[in-house]
């Protein structure tokens, strides 16, 4: 695997078949190398720091808390193991050659993908459930720890057979003197994969989540009206806006990288210096690494305003309930 431009791990090999760029001045190729590791370094040191705090207390809270933090143990923990790559990605670009080995050449490649599906695959699930919560509240509270126990795990072997073809199809080649980490599929059959992955990881994620937000708008629109006027007072939403916020961070962090990449695979004869392409690179690799860095302080303050909004609904349980019974009444 050619490490010309630092990406995330599962990018890196793919780069390393088709990359024909001219190598970069030693001095240019020296400051570069040196900024982004110093970039990324901090990043990991601070994500892995804060997922881990978050994932401490979310295992403590949940013995006793509301069973919606097992979702949030599992954004952190698919945070931790992504961020967790980046000593290897680091190392690989320094060294420009593999030391880990065949398994570690299937396990890290593939990790990025699997992170990446098991994130959005749980944001999707939560946004669901938060949808139910407001119009079908007494059928999200009868929901045990257990089923989202078992929803949690649906979403980690969902993102590992969608991972499955990239952990196969890698395999440590000699090329020179050097030992690299590659891709067996064809050009074609990366294309028809890479876009499958986009799909399921970006497309359906983003329309099933744009209809849930779309419906749960309209409901606090028509219900605005009616509990204003009684009440003068709107119903705490701070717990939607938050997961909506880490579903727009998710988008803003990756969707660069997707579009990146895809042009990178379907428009080879971009016209594009080596030095604009590294720099590309490095952007679209902050920032997907940066939305894990970011995750845990978004989840120390939904974990706050879920406790209020429980506090807060314990009776009524949601707001969605107290609609309910408004029109009950009224009919």
């Amino acid at each position: 695997m050619t490490t010309e431009s630092m990406e995330p791990v599962g990018v890196l090999v793919e780069r390393g078949i088709n990359t024909t760029n001219p190598p970069l001045t030693s001095h240019e190729d020296t400051a570069a190398t040196f900024t982004i590791g110093t970039i990324l370094s901090i990043m990991c040191f601070v994500g892995v720091s804060g997922n881990i705090y978050t994932l401490v207390v979310m295992c403590h809270s949940m013995r006793t808390a509301a069973s919606m933090y097992i979702y949030i143990i599992n954004l952190a923990l698919a945070d931790l193991l992504y961020l967790l790559t980046i000593p290897f990605v680091v190392c690989t670009h320094f060294l420009q050659v593999w030391y880990f080995g065949d398994a570690g050449c299937r396990i890290l490649i593939s990790m990025d993908f699997l992170t990446m599906h098991a994130s959005i695959f749980t944001l999707t699930i939560m946004s669901t459930e938060r949808y139910f919560a407001v119009l079908k509240p007494l059928d999200t509270v009868k929901r045990s720890k257990s089923y989202r126990k078992a929803i949690a795990l649906l979403v980690w072997a969902a993102s590992l057979i969608l991972t499955l073809p990239m952990m196969v199809r890698v395999q440590l080649k000699t090329v020179g003197n050097k030992v690299m980490c590659q891709s067996t599929l064809s050009p074609v059959s990366y294309k028809v994969y890479l876009s499958c992955l986009f799909c399921t990881s970006i497309v359906a994620p983003g329309l099933i989540i744009g209809y849930l937000y779309i419906q749960l708008a309209r409901t606090y629109w028509v219900s605005q009206t009616e509990t204003f006027k009684t009440t003068k007072k709107l119903p705490n939403q701070k717990v939607l806006y938050l997961i909506f916020t880490i579903v727009l961070l998710f988008w803003a962090c990756f969707l660069p990288f997707w579009i990146w990449q895809l042009l990178t695979q379907f428009h080879t004869s971009m016209s594009l210096s080596s030095k604009v392409k590294r720099n590309i690179n490095y952007l679209t690799t902050c920032l997907t690494y940066s939305n894990s860095c970011i995750n845990p302080f978004l989840y120390t303050l939904l974990t706050k305003n879920y406790k209020e909004y429980m506090r807060k609904h314990k009776r009524s349980w949601t707001a969605g309930s107290y609609f309910n019974r408004r029109t009950v009444c009224k009919t």
